[in-house]
């Protein structure tokens, strides 16, 4: 079966779909078409629009998508429906509106270069919205032949992403690559994830044994490269492996991951149940267990700041999405506006 070597598994097939409709996978996404592989071959596909009434990003399909089609070949190949997802990866926009990226991988991959791209924030929220996907994270660092001493890597990883598996390779010797080809499951699906000119198409050619991306080199002073791919693919290798690539993202938002926040910042979460106090803001509270941590060292500042700033955006997009939670918090600020007025015209005036 085509589809089987696309991960198709009995979670999807026992999945009802409409009478004389097929299964397929969507490939990838263009702006105003689909590109699917179903058991009759590839196509491209247009959405069945009395089907899709909320065209929200959430409710379109993503690359990765199992869906059921309509297979005429006198007419265009419709989209019925998308069936229920195992993961999930989003982004959310300035807009705080959620941009879906891809589905139904089994793990992601974060793939980050071993020069000026190297950031353990943008790290961390990667990490946030791939535990929160549901996928197992991995981190690839590219450019590993560029460095004669990965400790100081690693010590920086051990801080941010204590137990997630990390791979140091060069995508031109192949080095690195043996070890992450003998853990990965046969026939999993894979997303990467990371900023452009970070190796990516270089690292899915060198998974592939071939080449099948276009690669570009990278600016020697500040080592950013060009978008080289430029929409959201999936490739199915010949090792039984499928990729999907994404467009370089230098900086997107969290939007509601809640629990991947919590898992990424695991260490800060359990030191929050010791403060003193159940509502400590864990900034100045007497008795907070995070400032504490802070002092003797054992709590890295780096990490605390970029969770605080995590924490705020979450809960700044919560509001966006949330009218309750967006006039609480207008409430509150007209509560402290008041107060300082009142406490100003309490003040006594200088003669």
């Amino acid at each position: 079966m085509i589809l089987e070597k696309y991960g198709f598994t009995s979670f999807f097939e026992e999945q009802t779909v409409a009478n004389n409709a097929d299964y397929g996978r969507v490939t990838a996404v263009f702006k105003d078409s689909y590109r699917v592989i179903t058991e009759q071959g590839e196509f491209l596909a247009k959405l069945k629009r009395g089907n899709f009434y909320d065209l929200s990003s959430s409710s379109l399909p993503a690359v990765g998508d199992f869906v059921e089609v309509n297979i005429d070949f006198s007419q265009t190949v419709q989209i019925i429906s998308v069936l229920q997802r195992k993961t999930v990866f989003s982004r959310m926009n300035k807009d705080s509106e959620e941009q879906l990226i891809a589905a139904n991988f089994d793990y992601a991959l974060i793939v980050m270069s071993l020069n000026h791209d190297f950031n353990l924030n943008r790290l961390e929220r990667y990490l946030t919205v791939a535990w929160d996907s549901g996928a197992s994270p991995i981190i690839i660092l590219t450019k590993a032949d560029l460095v004669a001493d990965l400790t100081s890597y690693t010590d920086q990883l051990e801080a941010v992403a204590y137990g997630v598996p990390t791979y140091y390779v060069d995508n031109l010797s192949h080095m690195g690559f043996e070890a992450l080809e003998h853990d990965l499951k046969p026939r999993s699906t894979l997303v990467l994830l990371g900023s452009s000119g970070v190796g990516k198409s270089s690292f899915i050619n060198a998974l592939a044994g071939k080449t099948l991306m276009k690669t570009s080199g990278i600016r020697e002073d500040d080592s950013k490269g060009k978008h080289t791919t430029t929409h959201r693919e999936m490739h199915l290798l010949e090792n039984g492996w499928i990729v999907i690539d994404t467009p370089g993202m230098r900086e997107f938002g969290i939007g509601l991951n809640q629990a991947g926040l919590e898992t990424t910042f695991s260490d800060v979460e359990k030191l929050t149940e010791h403060c003193r106090f159940n509502d400590c803001s864990h900034t100045k509270e007497p008795g907070c267990a995070v400032q504490e941590a802070l002092t003797d060292g054992s709590l890295s500042m780096q990490h605390y700041e970029n969770w605080l700033k995590l924490q705020k955006e979450l809960a700044y997009h919560a509001r966006k999405n949330s009218p309750a939670l967006a006039r609480q918090e207008r409430d509150r600020w007209k509560t402290i506006q008041k107060t300082i007025r009142t406490q100003y015209k309490k003040r006594p005036k200088n003669k």
